[in-house]
């Protein structure tokens, strides 16, 4: 009873349009004035607690460093590179948006991010080409989600904070424990180098099919010039996910070491930005921090609550009891984070149901990191598709395009997402095989 009355109260509120954290704390309070003895000075305290987390000082370090380069030139000079590369093939320019989303998602963290980094400087080189502005649309919305994917990655943060501490029960009575964000981020690599290759496979079939140009062929020196010209960005690659590996820095240490060579290279090598536009950036990211982590609090308390009716206990036993299988588990767990994905954003989807999916996964022999990586992608999806998907807000901003033509736009690739979601889904080892080679699980 007390289950029902949670989500329905959840549901009623954000049904008003009311934002997603204030729906969650109120959700929270309504629920232990009426139907509880616990004392409300817990809330209070919890909300503080809460976010004592080591690991979410990575959230405001990684959007940081993000903002640096997005305003530092970084994007345009892997754009170039990425061009330089493939821009004589078909659609030569599409799949340097894709190359180039992917190398800018390995340094940002964020889709919002990529999208606004990339597209904005490549949709009008599109168009000027003689490409469709549907086309390139399409590609600059679905490549953009490589930013949660390839890490460093914010939801995956995000999705460690809020099944961190957890000890959940295997299928034979074994303590396992969560998910780090260490884990979490290599095992990110893989399926995000695959799904950049198949995002680029469907932008050349396109362009094969309908002819659209393509650029002369760079010489090597080129290449070589253009690679120099972006070589400080793409270290940091090495800086962020060499380091977590070497051992020489936790994620969090990594996200602050990102922020401080952004900030360096944005000044004072590429000379992009000067010290009177530092303080802009500085506001904007820690306007976008004090979002996030203001909707993380409010999941903390919401998550309290769950525990302490044991509502990821009984739904846990419930489901074992009615003998659902791992693989119907994964299917429901797709559909729930599909569906989710149309009223929600990423963040809130996974902070709400992270802690409630995570006992249950693992009692059914589901590895904790194979869930996170499942729900990065099922968010990449819902980043893309309407109504509140948030890449198409921001490329439509870009394109100048309605919601409904950008929709139409992107189903190409949206198709791509959804069977790499399926191989995702029932082949664990796309997530595991790289953290298990090196160790980490």
């Amino acid at each position: 009873m007390s289950t029902l009355f949670i989500f329905l109260l959840l549901i009623a509120l954000m049904l008003t349009g009311m934002p997603i954290s204030i729906a969650l704390g109120l959700t929270v309070l309504t629920f232990l004035f009426v139907m509880t003895t616990v004392p409300i000075e817990s809330v209070a305290l919890k909300l503080f607690t809460g976010i004592e987390n080591f690991e979410i000082m990575a959230i405001p370090f990684f959007i940081l460093a993000g903002n640096f380069l997005t305003h530092g030139g970084v994007a345009r000079r892997m754009i170039r590179f990425a061009t330089s590369m493939v821009g004589h093939w078909y659609g030569g320019l599409g799949l340097a948006g894709v190359m180039a989303c992917a190398l800018f998602a390995a340094i940002s963290g964020s889709s919002p991010a990529t999208v606004i980094a990339i597209g904005s400087i490549l949709l009008p080189a599109m168009v000027e080409q003689g490409y469709p502005k549907r086309f390139g649309a399409g590609v600059i919305t679905t490549s953009g989600a490589l930013g949660i994917l390839i890490p460093p990655s914010i939801v995956m943060v995000i999705y460690s904070v809020a099944t961190g501490g957890s000890v959940a029960l295997g299928p034979n009575g074994e303590r396992v424990l969560s998910a780090s964000v260490g884990q979490l981020f290599m095992a990110g690599v893989i399926p995000g180098l695959m799904l950049a290759t198949l995002l680029g496979v469907t932008t050349f079939y396109r362009a094969w099919k309908n002819d659209y140009p393509r650029l002369s062929r760079a010489d090597w020196a080129e290449r070589i010039k253009t690679f120099r010209e972006c070589i400080w960005g793409l270290l940091l690659i090495v800086i962020v996910l060499g380091g977590i590996y070497a051992g020489w820095f936790t994620p969090t240490e990594a996200a602050a070491m990102s922020a401080v060579y952004a900030f360096v290279i944005a000044v004072f090598v590429y000379k992009d930005m000067t010290l009177k536009d530092v303080p802009r950036v500085l506001l904007g990211s820690a306007n976008m921090s004090a979002m996030i982590l203001y909707i993380i609090t409010n999941a903390v308390l919401f998550s309290f609550l769950m525990t302490s009716e044991q509502i990821p206990q009984q739904l846990t036993s419930w489901i074992i009891g009615n003998g659902v299988n791992w693989v119907t588990f994964l299917i429901f767990v797709n559909v729930l984070l599909l569906l989710a994905g149309n009223v929600m954003e990423a963040s809130s989807i996974v902070l709400i149901t992270a802690p409630l999916l995570f006992p249950i996964a693992v009692k059914l022999g589901i590895h904790p990191v194979h869930l996170g990586i499942l729900m990065v992608v099922n968010m990449e999806v819902g980043m893309c598709h309407p109504p509140v998907g948030l890449n198409l807000y921001v490329a439509s901003g870009i394109a100048k395009m309605g919601i409904t033509e950008l929709t139409i736009a992107v189903w190409p690739w949206l198709l791509t997402m959804l069977m790499f979601l399926v191989a995702v889904t029932f082949i664990p080892e796309i997530s595991l095989w790289l953290p298990r080679m090196l160790g980490m699980l």
